[in-house]
């Protein structure tokens, strides 16, 4: 649980109607995301929080519907798959990307590294050939600096 929504839990817990549900009641998962995800006002926190809910509200409805026909699901279980099956894919997608992903972005590192380093073996190579060019021409200086001072001594 992120800090905003631990504060926003206890804030809950210490309001007047968490007081009456906390009496006894168990507090599913489902329940915690909406309490923690809605603003003061009732309304979502985000979009992105209300399409969520709204995913977890019809996926609730589903397993209701399965739950009342097959006896073999767990009723204490269903929150806990509901909130996976929404919140997982979601969460993976954002968290870590696929594998075609990651080797494309590998790929592209890879590309830019290569880019980089012809780069700066390219300015290497140009400063080698402005030093060399700087020295002939001091060396050159140089030796017509001796040869005007020989001139002046004679």
């Amino acid at each position: 649980m992120l800090r905003y929504q631990w504060k926003d839990a206890v804030r809950f817990w210490n309001s007047k109607k968490g007081e009456e549900q906390s009496s006894g009641q168990k507090v599913g998962r489902l329940q915690l995301f909406d309490i923690t995800h809605r603003k003061k006002d009732g309304s979502p926190m985000t979009t992105a929080a209300a399409e969520i809910m709204e995913k977890l509200k019809d996926k609730k409805a589903e397993y209701e519907v399965i739950g009342s026909s097959d006896s073999s699901v767990n009723v204490d279980d269903i929150d806990n798959q509901i909130i996976t099956e929404v919140l997982s894919p979601e969460s993976s997608q954002q968290c870590m990307p696929s594998g075609s992903q990651a080797q494309a972005e590998v790929q592209r590192l890879k590309d830019q590294m290569a880019q980089m380093q012809a780069s700066i073996v390219e300015q290497i190579a140009q400063l080698k050939v402005e030093t060399a060019s700087r020295e002939a021409e001091f060396k050159e200086n140089m030796k017509n600096s001796s040869y005007n001072i020989e001139q002046r001594q004679q």
